[in-house]
């Protein structure tokens, strides 16, 4: 499996709530560099190690959204590096209001793993719709 295909799997195991799946297919020193913001993000956002992502990111979703998904638009593959284009949709649950926001989403991969991310989202598209 080919980077690009390793990273849509992944997407994919994420729409279907399958955390476990996502989280073992990332290098053990992932580095998270999250959206700082974001109200409920932590200090600067980065976060390293699967563990580290999923107590601080991943495990804080359904505490602030309702139906929250991730539609992708395009994938920009450079092989080592592959961004992916795409929107946030979903309720904020702060104000109830539904939202969709720009997303983009930078990932690095070493020895077939991703290694680094970064994410870069239209934070007040979500608090303020």
């Amino acid at each position: 499996m080919n980077n690009l295909d390793t990273l849509k799997e992944g997407y994919k195991n994420f729409s279907e709530g399958n955390i476990e799946a996502v989280l073992s297919m990332w290098d053990e020193k992932i580095v998270w560099h999250a959206c700082a913001g974001l109200p409920y993000i932590e200090g600067d956002g980065i976060f390293i190690g699967p563990q580290a992502v999923l107590t601080n990111v991943l495990a804080t979703i359904p505490a602030h959204f309702d139906d929250f998904s991730i539609e992708i638009s395009d994938f920009i593959d450079g092989g080592d590096k592959i961004v992916m284009q795409g929107y946030y949709t979903g309720v904020w649950k702060e104000t109830g209001k539904r939202f969709k926001a720009n997303a983009t989403h930078t990932w690095t991969f070493k020895n077939g793993k991703p290694c680094t991310f970064f994410q870069a989202v239209d934070s007040a598209l979500i608090m303020n719709p």
